[in-house]
Order: C-alpha cells, then structure tokens, then sequence
C-alpha cells in the first residue's frame, strides 16, 4: 500500500473546474448491474414471499434458517450477556437518544382562515416501520438506536428490526441486544435487498410496513430507491462524509484526527477541509497524512484520501460559507474561534459540530442526536432523520353553515373557469342568496 496523500490541496479558487465538480458531484455512476440485480431480488420476495427469504439466507449468508423471527428471548439474552461496560454506554446512548427526539415531537395546529372556516393539521404516528441494521463486516447497534428509539418515541404502532443472520442463523448479538435495549416489538434474520423488499411489500411471515429507514450497503441502498412506490424511506444514501471549516485557532492534530474518522469508514469517503490561510492548511495537511500513515484501517484510510480527500486554502470564512452551502455535507465541523457566532452563517449541512471538542465521533453515539444523515450534496433538500420521518399528517378543514353561504359563489366562479362544473354546482348549492 502506498504511502497515504490527499487528492487535492492548493486554494479553493484555484481549484481546476472538473476537479471542483468532482467534490461537488458525489453521487458516483449509478452501477447498473446492481439495479438489475436488486430488481431481480424484489420480484422474488413478492413472488416466493418467505422460500425466497430463506433461499436468499442460504446464498447470501450461508445460513439455514428455521425461522425468519427471532424469539424475543433470544434479543433479551444478548442483551444480558454484553460486556457490562458496553450495555451501560450503550444505555446512556439510548437515554440520549430519547430525550433529544423527545423534545422534537410536533404538535398539533388549527386557524381560522375566515369566520366560520378553520383548517387544522395533525401529526399521526405511523402504524408499522421497519429498521435496517447492517450485518457481515459492518455492524452497528448505534444505527438500531437511532432508527428504532425515535420510532418509539413518535408513537409507532410497531417498530421491526431486519438485519442480515450469521452462519448460527441470527443477527450479530450487538444488533440483537441493541433492538432488546431500544424496545423493538419484532426482529427478523433478514438481510440485503430480499429484507427491504419483504418489508415493502409483505410475506407470509414478514409484516408490511409503512417506512423503511436506516443504512445498508449498495445492494439495500438501491432497493430502498425501487420500493418507494410502494413505502416511504428515509432518504438516499452514499458512502460517509466530513467538510472541516478550520481558522487559525484550530488544532491541525484534532481536525486530522476527524478526517481520518470518516476516511475509515469506506474507500469512497469523502474528507474535505477549508482553512483559512496558507499556514493553516500546510500544517492540518501534514497532520491528516502523518496520522492516516499509523491508521488502523490504513487501506481504506489511504483509497479515500488518495480519491477524495483534499486541505484547500480560502482567503475568508465568507468564501468558506459559500463552498459549504454549494457542497452540503453530512457531516460539518466548525473548527473556529467563534464557532457558535458562525453557526448562523452555514446553510445546507446534515448536522453541524460546533467547536473542535464537539467530535463527530460524539453525534455518532452518544450526544442523542441522530446519525442517519443526507449524504452526496442532499442536505441542499434532505434533513437528518427525526422524530418528524415517523409522522405523518392529517389536515383536516371545517365549514359553518354561514361561511358556507360566503364561499359559494367565489368558488363557483373559480370551479366554472375551470370548466369542473360539477364543482361548481356543489359550492353553489350552499348559498342562501
């Protein structure tokens, strides 16, 4: 493996236009091969339903199943054979969790348009939705707490759990023990494109359900994007991201070690910093290839760097906030010297960390707030997942005889222009004139 280096670095003005469209652009080449056979899979399970899902564990997993649920009991013993000190950090993640979305609940609205006339929007709990852990290589209990837990808190009827089984036919215990702590009502030994598809639509076994939310690799990323005829998700998801906004207070150590933090997560990472000044930049690029050199997951540490990973100098914090708009991060750290002040400058980010201390590593696990965020420039649109994804609303309007008589022939007019004269006869036959 070669030595590790960053793609880009220079100043950001300077940046040659392709160059700059390729940080802009992270969306990648959509790989057809994988939407044809994600397609292939979902007309499985709605054709087969569960003798897909168990064929699918046989090729995929290697696993024979007996059953696609796990038993309850079996979630509640992993819980309780966790290494003490993870199920307590694991715990005040949860109670975090918890408290932060609790205080996001909407609330209920009602105005009077007109006298007479008031129009009022409820939220709902959804009935069922379906949480997709990660299995194989990556597992991570955190992501079943920040799908299931806000769940949970909005209300909803029935919260699942899927994610792919072991060669013993069940989840990994961290998963397992993950749903027992978060309060998940069913779990099931599903993994990849066959678990979204048979959330989507339903099985003999598997429960339909009204979202599906939480990460996955390409395989899960795509069939979430050809299920939504039929399921709401949370949002389109890519490999990890991180843009520094560094000044001359910054610490090049501590913004190389939030680089790095990201890089380790998938050779397509993408790791960007701005800093203001010259000097800034050459000493956080030093650090950032200093630190990837004795990273632990140096491989992948190095192919992120090598492809998208860049220190690029700005005259100003103001051309910074520009950059940071037009790139919309997932994840933005603010490492200045007046980090909150420049909070209300930043437009377009999936979460924001003000202040070197507040740690990515910090809003990944334990600060409560949630870590399924809008990736590839999506935070432009997207917002992170809430409280609010497990909602949806009822608007409802009513109208008093009186105000009755007031609207109909102001709308008449409007239905007649129209040429909905059916509409029209129904808005006249209210008036009293």
């Amino acid at each position: 493996m070669s030595t590790p280096t960053l793609k880009y670095q220079g100043r950001l003005k300077d940046l040659a236009p392709e160059a700059r469209r390729r940080l802009l652009d992270r969306t990648g080449t959509s790989d057809t091969r994988v939407a044809q056979r994600t397609a292939d899979l979902i007309a499985r399970v709605r054709r087969e339903g569960d003798k897909a899902l168990r064929e699918m564990a046989r090729e995929f997993d290697r696993a024979e199943l007996q059953s696609l649920e796990v038993p309850r009991s079996v979630c509640e013993a992993a819980l309780a054979s966790l290494d003490p000190k993870l199920e307590e950090a694991l715990a005040r993640a949860a109670r975090n969790i918890a408290k932060a979305h609790a205080a996001q609940k909407p609330q209920a609205t009602e105005v009077e348009t007109e006298p007479g006339i008031l129009v009022g929007r409820r939220p709902d709990p959804l009935g069922r939705v379906g949480v997709y852990a990660p299995g194989g290589r990556a597992v991570y209990p955190s992501s079943v707490l920040m799908g299931v837990i806000p769940a949970k808190v909005a209300g909803v009827g029935e919260v699942i759990v899927c994610s792919p089984p072991g060669p013993d036919g069940k989840p990994s215990a961290g998963v397992l023990a993950a749903a027992a702590l978060a309060g998940a009502d069913r779990v099931f030994a599903l993994g990849g494109a066959g678990a979204v598809a048979a959330m989507a639509y339903g099985t003999e076994s598997v429960p339909r359900v009204d979202r599906i939310v939480g990460p996955g690799n390409a395989y899960v990323a795509a069939a979430k994007l050809q299920v939504v005829d039929a399921v709401a998700i949370d949002a389109p998801a890519g490999p990890s991201e991180i843009l520094v906004v560094a000044d001359r207070s910054a610490d090049p150590e501590a913004v190389a070690r939030e680089m790095l933090a990201q890089a380790e997560h998938d050779p397509d990472a993408c790791c960007v910093t701005l800093a203001v000044g010259d000097g800034p930049a050459v000493a956080i690029a030093r650090a950032v290839v200093k630190a990837a050199a004795r990273a632990k997951r140096l491989e992948i540490v190095t192919q992120a760097l090598r492809d998208r990973g860049a220190v690029l100098t700005v005259d100003s914090l103001e051309e910074a906030w520009a950059f940071v708009a037009e790139f919309a991060p997932e994840h933005l750290l603010l490492a200045t010297a007046s980090a909150r002040e420049h909070l209300s400058q930043v437009r377009n980010a999936g979460t924001v960390f003000v202040g070197e201390t507040a740690s990515v590593a910090y809003g990944d696990y334990m600060t409560g707030a949630n870590h399924v965020l809008p990736t590839a420039g999506l935070a432009r649109a997207y917002s992170g997942l809430s409280v609010l994804d497990f909602y949806r609303w009822t608007t409802w309007q009513r109208v008093d005889p009186e105000a009755a008589s007031r609207l109909a022939e102001d709308v008449g007019v409007l239905a007649d222009s129209e040429g909905l004269y059916a509409h029209a006869e129904a808005a006249r036959a209210w008036s009293k004139s």
